[in-house]
């Protein structure tokens, strides 16, 4: 699998978070992924923000900094209109992706 494609599964996982929450900080994305995930998927910090970042670069989240609610000053993304038109191409990509793997593995 392409690096690319790897990437983009943490947009993908990043950014259908956002779209089911108002708003969130990066720690609250990682837990909202195990969680919904039966904790199958775990979100690495160093990976995690690094796309967050790159994110909000590409106009996909905005962030803005507020308190959490034990009172500390974090950094809250949400989804914006261009990232909702990319979570729509990364859900598509990903279906193609696992149509491929299927294939295979029927293949096989």
């Amino acid at each position: 699998m392409a690096k690319n494609d790897l990437q983009g599964t943490l947009d993908l996982l990043v950014l259908k978070t956002l779209s089911q929450v108002r708003e969130m900080h990066g720690y609250g994305i990682v837990a909202h992924i195990q969680q919904a995930s039966d904790d199958l998927l775990r979100v690495e910090e160093g990976s995690l923000y690094p796309a967050l970042h790159r994110m909000e670069q590409q106009g996909w989240i905005a962030a803005d900094w507020a308190m959490t609610e034990t009172n500390r000053k974090a950094k809250y993304y949400k989804l914006t209109a261009a990232g909702r038109k990319r979570l729509q191409e990364e859900e598509k990509n990903f279906e193609h992706l696992v149509k491929g793997v299927r294939a295979i593995l029927r293949y096989a």
